[in-house]
Protein backbone atom coordinates (compact mmCIF):
# COMPACT_ATOMS: atom_id res chain seq x y z
CA UNK A 1 0.00 0.00 0.00
CA UNK A 2 1.14 3.44 -0.62
CA UNK A 3 0.35 6.28 0.95
CA UNK A 4 1.00 9.94 -0.02
CA UNK A 5 -0.11 13.61 1.51
CA UNK A 6 -0.65 16.80 -0.07
CA UNK A 7 -0.57 20.14 1.69
CA UNK A 8 -2.14 19.34 4.81
CA UNK A 9 -25.10 2.36 22.78
CA UNK A 10 -28.42 3.75 22.42
CA UNK A 11 -31.95 2.39 21.59
CA UNK A 12 -32.59 5.68 19.40
CA UNK A 13 -30.23 3.59 16.60
CA UNK A 14 -33.34 3.05 14.90
CA UNK A 15 -32.18 3.75 10.82
CA UNK A 16 -34.20 2.25 8.54
CA UNK A 17 -33.06 0.42 5.16
CA UNK A 18 -30.75 -3.03 4.55
CA UNK A 19 -26.84 -3.36 5.04
CA UNK A 20 -26.64 -2.72 0.91
CA UNK A 21 -28.91 -0.14 0.31
CA UNK A 22 -22.82 20.69 13.08
CA UNK A 23 -23.24 35.30 22.73
CA UNK A 24 -22.16 36.27 18.90
CA UNK A 25 -24.21 39.11 16.61
CA UNK A 26 -26.39 38.91 14.10
CA UNK A 27 -24.86 41.07 12.03
CA UNK A 28 -21.55 38.75 11.44
CA UNK A 29 -21.06 38.91 7.92
CA UNK A 30 -19.24 35.87 7.65
CA UNK A 31 -22.44 33.79 8.72
CA UNK A 32 -24.46 33.15 5.52
CA UNK A 33 -28.32 31.62 5.88
CA UNK A 34 -29.33 29.18 3.29
CA UNK A 35 -32.01 30.04 0.80
CA UNK A 36 -33.45 26.17 0.80
CA UNK A 37 -36.86 25.57 2.31
CA UNK A 38 -39.78 22.76 2.17
CA UNK A 39 -43.37 22.20 1.95
CA UNK A 40 -45.16 22.39 4.91
CA UNK A 41 -45.96 18.58 6.24
CA UNK A 42 -49.17 16.88 6.61
CA UNK A 43 -48.61 16.53 10.47
CA UNK A 44 -49.63 19.24 13.40
CA UNK A 45 -47.17 21.46 13.85
CA UNK A 46 -45.09 21.26 16.82
CA UNK A 47 -43.36 24.06 19.03
CA UNK A 48 -39.89 23.05 18.83
CA UNK A 49 -37.29 23.99 16.22
CA UNK A 50 -33.25 22.68 15.29
CA UNK A 51 -30.47 24.70 13.26
CA UNK A 52 -27.23 23.63 12.68
CA UNK A 53 -23.99 24.67 11.54
CA UNK A 54 -21.94 23.59 8.70
CA UNK A 55 -18.07 23.32 8.24
CA UNK A 56 -16.31 24.61 5.00
CA UNK A 57 -18.42 22.42 2.68
CA UNK A 58 -21.92 23.60 3.14
CA UNK A 59 -25.17 22.01 2.62
CA UNK A 60 -24.62 21.97 -0.97
CA UNK A 61 -20.99 19.86 -0.60
CA UNK A 62 -23.32 16.51 -2.05
CA UNK A 63 -21.70 14.50 0.64
CA UNK A 64 -21.80 15.21 4.67
CA UNK A 65 -23.41 18.40 5.07
CA UNK A 66 -25.73 18.18 2.69
CA UNK A 67 -27.25 14.41 4.16
CA UNK A 68 -27.72 16.64 7.59
CA UNK A 69 -29.34 19.43 5.84
CA UNK A 70 -31.71 16.77 3.61
CA UNK A 71 -32.40 15.32 7.31
CA UNK A 72 -33.12 18.72 8.59
CA UNK A 73 -35.52 19.04 6.10
CA UNK A 74 -36.84 15.98 6.14
CA UNK A 75 -37.80 16.42 9.63
CA UNK A 76 -39.52 19.33 9.21
CA UNK A 77 -41.57 18.78 6.69
CA UNK A 78 -42.81 15.48 9.20
CA UNK A 79 -43.28 18.01 11.53
CA UNK A 80 -44.82 21.01 10.27
CA UNK A 81 -42.19 23.20 10.39
CA UNK A 82 -40.76 25.78 7.75
CA UNK A 83 -37.24 26.92 7.36
CA UNK A 84 -36.24 29.99 9.58
CA UNK A 85 -36.64 30.94 13.17
CA UNK A 86 -38.78 28.48 15.31
CA UNK A 87 -38.15 25.74 13.16
CA UNK A 88 -35.41 24.71 11.26
CA UNK A 89 -32.64 26.22 9.50
CA UNK A 90 -28.40 26.20 9.21
CA UNK A 91 -25.38 28.66 8.83
CA UNK A 92 -22.95 28.00 6.78
CA UNK A 93 -19.14 28.51 7.41
CA UNK A 94 -16.87 29.90 5.53
CA UNK A 95 -13.76 29.19 7.93
CA UNK A 96 -12.12 27.99 11.32
CA UNK A 97 -13.15 31.45 13.02
CA UNK A 98 -16.88 31.16 12.06
CA UNK A 99 -17.54 28.29 13.93
CA UNK A 100 -18.40 29.78 17.48
CA UNK A 101 -19.37 32.82 16.34
CA UNK A 102 -22.34 30.80 14.11
CA UNK A 103 -22.69 28.74 17.43
CA UNK A 104 -23.39 31.57 19.32
CA UNK A 105 -26.00 33.04 16.76
CA UNK A 106 -28.07 29.86 16.66
CA UNK A 107 -28.11 30.02 20.52
CA UNK A 108 -29.19 33.55 20.83
CA UNK A 109 -32.26 32.85 18.41
CA UNK A 110 -33.67 30.34 20.56
CA UNK A 111 -33.14 27.18 18.59
CA UNK A 112 -33.88 24.38 21.33
CA UNK A 113 -31.27 21.79 19.88
CA UNK A 114 -28.14 23.54 17.74
CA UNK A 115 -26.26 20.72 15.85
CA UNK A 116 -22.67 21.50 14.73
CA UNK A 117 -21.76 19.12 11.59
CA UNK A 118 -18.51 17.70 11.19
CA UNK A 119 -15.10 16.22 13.43
CA UNK A 120 -14.37 20.22 12.98
CA UNK A 121 -16.77 21.41 14.90
CA UNK A 122 -15.86 19.03 18.16
CA UNK A 123 -13.69 21.80 19.69
CA UNK A 124 -16.40 24.66 19.18
CA UNK A 125 -19.45 22.48 20.30
CA UNK A 126 -17.50 21.78 23.53
CA UNK A 127 -16.50 25.60 24.04
CA UNK A 128 -19.78 26.85 23.51
CA UNK A 129 -21.44 23.76 25.49
CA UNK A 130 -19.67 25.16 28.68
CA UNK A 131 -20.68 28.69 28.16
CA UNK A 132 -24.34 27.74 27.33
CA UNK A 133 -25.02 24.78 30.08
CA UNK A 134 -28.75 25.47 29.76
CA UNK A 135 -28.78 24.92 25.47
CA UNK A 136 -28.76 21.54 23.90
CA UNK A 137 -26.33 20.75 21.67
CA UNK A 138 -25.04 17.67 19.19
CA UNK A 139 -21.68 17.06 17.17
CA UNK A 140 -21.85 14.59 14.26
CA UNK A 141 -18.76 12.89 13.78
CA UNK A 142 -16.91 13.79 17.26
CA UNK A 143 -17.20 13.59 20.72
CA UNK A 144 -17.78 16.79 23.26
CA UNK A 145 -18.07 15.24 26.48
CA UNK A 146 -20.45 17.71 28.18
CA UNK A 147 -24.12 17.31 30.01
CA UNK A 148 -25.63 19.08 27.57
CA UNK A 149 -24.06 17.55 24.21
CA UNK A 150 -25.01 14.46 22.33
CA UNK A 151 -22.19 13.06 20.58
CA UNK A 152 -22.92 11.19 17.35
CA UNK A 153 -20.47 8.24 15.49
CA UNK A 154 -20.50 6.31 12.60
CA UNK A 155 -18.67 2.82 12.11
CA UNK A 156 -17.26 4.17 8.96
CA UNK A 157 -15.15 1.38 9.06
CA UNK A 158 -17.47 -1.04 8.20
CA UNK A 159 -19.34 0.03 4.88
CA UNK A 160 -15.73 1.42 4.00
CA UNK A 161 -14.99 -2.38 4.48
CA UNK A 162 -17.78 -3.58 2.20
CA UNK A 163 -16.57 -1.14 -0.46
CA UNK A 164 -13.45 -2.45 -0.33
CA UNK A 165 -14.56 -5.99 -0.71
CA UNK A 166 -16.98 -4.66 -3.44
CA UNK A 167 -13.58 -2.70 -5.25
CA UNK A 168 -11.71 -5.77 -5.04
CA UNK A 169 -14.03 -7.69 -6.53
CA UNK A 170 -14.69 -5.72 -9.23
CA UNK A 171 -11.05 -4.24 -10.24
CA UNK A 172 -9.25 -5.56 -13.54
CA UNK A 173 -5.93 -4.02 -13.03
CA UNK A 174 -5.63 -5.66 -9.57
CA UNK A 175 -4.97 -1.75 -8.72
CA UNK A 176 -7.82 0.41 -6.38
CA UNK A 177 -7.43 4.02 -4.66
CA UNK A 178 -8.47 5.49 -1.83
CA UNK A 179 -8.34 9.60 -1.83
CA UNK A 180 -8.92 11.26 1.80
CA UNK A 181 -9.52 14.78 2.79
CA UNK A 182 -8.30 15.78 6.16
CA UNK A 183 -6.01 13.12 8.25
CA UNK A 184 -8.32 13.04 10.85
CA UNK A 185 -10.10 10.08 13.54
CA UNK A 186 -13.38 10.32 10.59
CA UNK A 187 -11.34 9.72 7.25
CA UNK A 188 -8.88 7.16 8.77
CA UNK A 189 -11.68 4.77 9.62
CA UNK A 190 -12.66 4.69 6.51
CA UNK A 191 -9.45 3.90 5.32
CA UNK A 192 -8.65 1.27 7.94
CA UNK A 193 -12.13 -0.02 6.03
CA UNK A 194 -11.46 0.26 2.85
CA UNK A 195 -7.97 -1.39 3.04
CA UNK A 196 -8.83 -4.37 5.38
CA UNK A 197 -12.34 -5.55 2.64
CA UNK A 198 -9.84 -5.24 -0.13
CA UNK A 199 -7.54 -7.48 1.98
CA UNK A 200 -9.74 -10.05 2.88
CA UNK A 201 -10.76 -11.32 -0.77
CA UNK A 202 -7.55 -10.32 -2.50
CA UNK A 203 -4.13 -9.61 -0.26
CA UNK A 204 -1.99 -9.16 -3.32
CA UNK A 205 -4.13 -6.03 -4.98
CA UNK A 206 -2.37 -2.69 -4.74
CA UNK A 207 -3.84 -0.24 -2.96
CA UNK A 208 -2.76 3.87 -3.47
CA UNK A 209 -3.78 5.65 -0.37
CA UNK A 210 -3.32 9.69 -1.18
CA UNK A 211 -4.78 12.59 1.76
CA UNK A 212 -5.60 15.99 0.05
CA UNK A 213 -5.61 17.31 3.06
CA UNK A 214 -8.88 19.54 1.79
CA UNK A 215 -12.27 19.08 1.66
CA UNK A 216 -12.89 21.53 -0.39
CA UNK A 217 -10.56 21.85 -3.30
CA UNK A 218 -12.39 19.97 -6.51
CA UNK A 219 -9.40 21.07 -8.39
CA UNK A 220 -6.69 19.10 -6.24
CA UNK A 221 -9.32 15.65 -6.04
CA UNK A 222 -9.15 15.81 -9.80
CA UNK A 223 -5.52 16.06 -9.94
CA UNK A 224 -5.03 13.16 -7.31
CA UNK A 225 -7.68 11.20 -9.33
CA UNK A 226 -5.88 11.68 -12.69
CA UNK A 227 -2.32 10.39 -10.98
CA UNK A 228 -4.25 7.61 -9.90
CA UNK A 229 -5.83 6.60 -12.86
CA UNK A 230 -2.70 7.05 -15.09
CA UNK A 231 -0.92 4.72 -12.87
CA UNK A 232 -3.25 1.74 -13.27
CA UNK A 233 -5.95 1.85 -10.39
CA UNK A 234 -9.16 1.58 -11.99
CA UNK A 235 -11.67 2.07 -9.32
CA UNK A 236 -11.24 5.18 -6.69
CA UNK A 237 -13.06 5.47 -3.11
CA UNK A 238 -13.31 8.69 -1.80
CA UNK A 239 -14.01 10.38 1.47
CA UNK A 240 -13.08 13.87 0.95
CA UNK A 241 -15.87 15.96 0.93
CA UNK A 242 -16.20 18.52 -2.00
CA UNK A 243 -12.46 17.35 -2.76
CA UNK A 244 -14.00 13.90 -3.99
CA UNK A 245 -15.90 15.96 -6.83
CA UNK A 246 -12.79 16.26 -8.44
CA UNK A 247 -12.52 12.66 -8.24
CA UNK A 248 -15.97 12.31 -10.25
CA UNK A 249 -14.67 14.66 -13.08
CA UNK A 250 -11.74 13.42 -13.66
CA UNK A 251 -13.67 9.89 -13.72
CA UNK A 252 -15.95 11.42 -16.33
CA UNK A 253 -13.96 13.55 -18.63
CA UNK A 254 -11.82 9.99 -19.31
CA UNK A 255 -15.02 7.81 -19.56
CA UNK A 256 -15.95 10.92 -22.21
CA UNK A 257 -13.03 10.42 -24.38
CA UNK A 258 -13.14 6.74 -23.94
CA UNK A 259 -16.71 5.52 -23.87
CA UNK A 260 -14.57 2.17 -22.74
CA UNK A 261 -12.67 3.51 -20.42
CA UNK A 262 -12.42 1.50 -16.89
CA UNK A 263 -12.53 4.16 -14.06
CA UNK A 264 -15.07 3.73 -11.33
CA UNK A 265 -15.58 6.36 -8.30
CA UNK A 266 -16.81 5.18 -4.88
CA UNK A 267 -18.68 7.82 -2.93
CA UNK A 268 -18.96 8.64 0.28
CA UNK A 269 -21.62 9.97 2.85
CA UNK A 270 -24.82 9.85 0.30
CA UNK A 271 -26.11 8.49 -2.58
CA UNK A 272 -23.54 9.97 -5.11
CA UNK A 273 -24.69 8.20 -8.33
CA UNK A 274 -25.84 11.37 -10.08
CA UNK A 275 -22.23 12.39 -9.72
CA UNK A 276 -21.14 10.18 -11.69
CA UNK A 277 -23.38 10.15 -15.01
CA UNK A 278 -21.75 10.44 -18.05
CA UNK A 279 -24.30 10.46 -20.83
CA UNK A 280 -26.08 7.05 -20.93
CA UNK A 281 -23.41 5.74 -18.49
CA UNK A 282 -21.99 6.14 -14.98
CA UNK A 283 -18.46 6.17 -13.08
CA UNK A 284 -20.69 5.38 -9.50
CA UNK A 285 -19.87 1.87 -8.46
CA UNK A 286 -21.45 2.31 -5.42
CA UNK A 287 -21.75 4.94 -2.58
CA UNK A 288 -20.49 4.42 1.53
CA UNK A 289 -23.85 5.36 3.29
CA UNK A 290 -23.59 7.48 6.56
CA UNK A 291 -27.51 7.78 7.91
CA UNK A 292 -26.68 11.37 8.91
CA UNK A 293 -30.20 12.07 8.80
CA UNK A 294 -31.48 10.03 10.54
CA UNK A 295 -29.15 10.43 13.44
CA UNK A 296 -30.41 14.41 13.19
CA UNK A 297 -34.08 12.98 13.51
CA UNK A 298 -33.41 10.02 16.07
CA UNK A 299 -31.60 13.30 18.45
CA UNK A 300 -34.16 15.42 17.59
CA UNK A 301 -37.03 13.37 17.97
CA UNK A 302 -36.21 12.08 21.75
CA UNK A 303 -35.70 15.40 22.68
CA UNK A 304 -38.78 16.60 21.77
CA UNK A 305 -40.17 13.65 23.53
CA UNK A 306 -38.55 14.91 26.66
CA UNK A 307 -35.44 12.68 26.59
CA UNK A 308 -32.52 14.38 24.93
CA UNK A 309 -29.69 11.85 25.74
CA UNK A 310 -26.83 14.41 26.77
CA UNK A 311 -23.91 13.36 28.09
CA UNK A 312 -23.89 10.17 25.54
CA UNK A 313 -22.18 9.43 22.63
CA UNK A 314 -24.15 7.16 20.10
CA UNK A 315 -22.54 4.78 17.62
CA UNK A 316 -23.80 3.47 14.30
CA UNK A 317 -23.26 1.02 12.07
CA UNK A 318 -23.83 -1.72 10.42
CA UNK A 319 -25.78 -3.58 13.20
CA UNK A 320 -27.97 -1.00 13.76
CA UNK A 321 -28.49 -0.17 10.33
CA UNK A 322 -26.88 3.24 10.10
CA UNK A 323 -24.40 2.47 7.71
CA UNK A 324 -24.86 0.79 4.03
CA UNK A 325 -23.56 0.74 0.34
CA UNK A 326 -25.54 2.75 -2.28
CA UNK A 327 -27.54 0.66 -4.89
CA UNK A 328 -25.08 0.32 -7.48
CA UNK A 329 -28.13 0.13 -10.17
CA UNK A 330 -26.77 -2.64 -12.43
CA UNK A 331 -23.17 -1.68 -11.79
CA UNK A 332 -21.94 -4.47 -9.47
CA UNK A 333 -23.55 -8.06 -11.30
CA UNK A 334 -25.52 -9.74 -8.47
CA UNK A 335 -23.33 -12.84 -8.11
CA UNK A 336 -20.80 -9.90 -6.67
CA UNK A 337 -23.29 -8.29 -4.41
CA UNK A 338 -24.36 -11.97 -3.05
CA UNK A 339 -20.44 -11.85 -1.98
CA UNK A 340 -20.67 -8.75 -0.28
CA UNK A 341 -23.54 -9.57 1.59
CA UNK A 342 -22.02 -12.32 3.09
CA UNK A 343 -19.39 -10.17 4.39
CA UNK A 344 -21.84 -7.26 5.59
CA UNK A 345 -23.64 -10.00 7.74
CA UNK A 346 -20.01 -11.31 8.97
CA UNK A 347 -19.38 -7.73 10.13
CA UNK A 348 -22.83 -7.11 11.49
CA UNK A 349 -23.00 -10.21 13.65
CA UNK A 350 -19.99 -9.37 15.05
CA UNK A 351 -18.23 -12.54 13.62
CA UNK A 352 -15.87 -9.79 11.56
CA UNK A 353 -14.51 -6.74 13.88
CA UNK A 354 -13.16 -4.12 11.08
CA UNK A 355 -10.03 -1.92 13.01
CA UNK A 356 -10.91 1.70 12.85
CA UNK A 357 -7.07 2.26 12.14
CA UNK A 358 -4.18 0.52 10.31
CA UNK A 359 -1.53 -0.75 12.34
Amino acid sequence: MTKRKFGLGLSLVLAAGTILGACGTKNDEKASTGSEGTDKGTTESTDFSIAMITDVGGVDDKSFNQSAWEGFKAWGAEHGLEKGDGGFDYLQSAGDADYVTNLNNLVRRDFDIVYGIGFLLEEPIGTIADQKPDNKFVILDGVADKPNVVSVLFKEQEVAYLAGVAAALMSETKQVGFVGGMEIPVIERFEAGFVEGVKAVDPSIKVDVQYTGKFDDAALGKTTANRMYSSGVDIIAHAAGGTGNGVFAEAKERKTKDANANVWVIGVDSDQYEEGAVGDTNVTLTSMLKKVGTAVQDVADAAMAGDFPGGTTLTYGLAEEGVELADSRGNIPQDVLDQIQEYADKVASGEITVPETLE
